[in-house]
């Protein structure tokens, strides 16, 4: 069975300093986050690779990545756009933020017909991730179910903390059967004084535990699912138009399917140490990782003649 690898870089890296954090060279011959992504996916299996990315990034992005990758894979681009809304809607005045990343998924609609695991371009995750979920894929997944059939990396939380500052994290419940209960998006996850901080989208404390699983936005999903994405899109709109910073989330598409009983999410515990450049600080800690990683043999010293 043929699937693909849907990779989400139309971010704009706010918390960045203004750059572009999907192009920062953290390997030792300039390689970035998303190339170790990459490479790992090709190497458990995936076949094809499609960059969601801006369009005023497009040269900039097939010059730094896309070329090297055609050497290796199957490459595809589709564009996020503000203002690629629904038949009947427009743009309200004022709205420069990215509906989120369930626009962005709904992107790639029409140009994949297949099983797609959807990463962050800007996560590092890590080889084991990426194995297991192609292995659902081809082995387990149903792709006549009834409801979705889905999968996901189940990260532990304590394994994607950042050392400088906040993450946002879907925190999961897990049945003991390993399903998906449900994913709630949780804010300015940190350790404070030893303790972990976090509160919900309105600013109000909540409590996590380091060893709970998290979403990394690392989600398995048959095709058919963009259909759910589509249909889903017109109802958030006419609730959230007006709110200039309210966001499409593909993990509150995917909870509500589970709670509606039209999907099912297979967590699939992966042990892998999350990093990515949220903040600028992060990236001397990615640059000596990537480097134990290469020494440890997980990675050559150049992924792409």
């Amino acid at each position: 069975m043929k699937t693909s690898l849907v990779v989400m870089a139309a971010g704009i890296g706010s918390r960045f300093g203004g750059g572009i954090k999907q192009l920062e060279p953290v390997g030792p011959n300039g390689e970035i986050i998303m190339d170790y992504a990459i490479y790992d996916a090709k190497k458990a299996g995936f076949e094809k690779v499609v960059f969601i990315i801006r369009r005023d990034l497009e040269q900039d992005f097939k010059k730094m990545i896309g070329e090297r990758i055609e050497k290796v894979m199957e490459v595809d681009y589709v564009f996020q756009e503000l203002k690629d809304l629904p038949e009947g809607y427009a743009l309200p005045e004022g709205r420069t933020k990215p509906w989120g990343t369930g626009q962005a998924v709904l992107s790639v609609k029409g140009r994949v017909q297949e099983p797609f695991l959807v990463i962050n371009a800007d996560d590092y995750y890590g080889p084991e991730g990426f194995r297991i979920i192609h292995e659902y894929m081809v082995n387990q997944m149903d792709l006549n179910a009834d409801a979705y059939d889905m999968c996901m990396a189940g990260f532990i939380l304590k394994n994607t903390l950042s050392d400088n500052g906040a993450v946002t994290r879907g925190v999961s419940a897990v049945s003991p059967e390993g399903n998906l209960k449900g994913v709630r998006e949780t804010y300015g996850i940190q350790r404070v004084d030893g303790a972990l901080k976090a509160q919900d989208e309105d600013g109000n404390p909540v409590k996590v535990q380091e060893d709970q699983y998290v979403s990394m936005n690392m989600w398995g999903l048959p095709p058919a699912f963009l259909r759910e994405v589509e249909e889903g899109f017109p109802k958030f709109l006419d609730q959230n138009m007006e709110k200039p910073k309210s966001e499409y989330l593909l993990p509150s598409i995917i909870d509500r399917c589970i709670r509606e009983g039209r999907g099912q999410v297979h967590v699939l515990p992966t042990h892998d140490k999350w990093f990515g450049v949220t903040y600028r600080e992060d990236k001397p800690t990615v640059v000596a990782a990537i480097r134990k990683l290469i020494a440890d043999g997980v990675y050559p010293e150049k992924l792409y003649e």
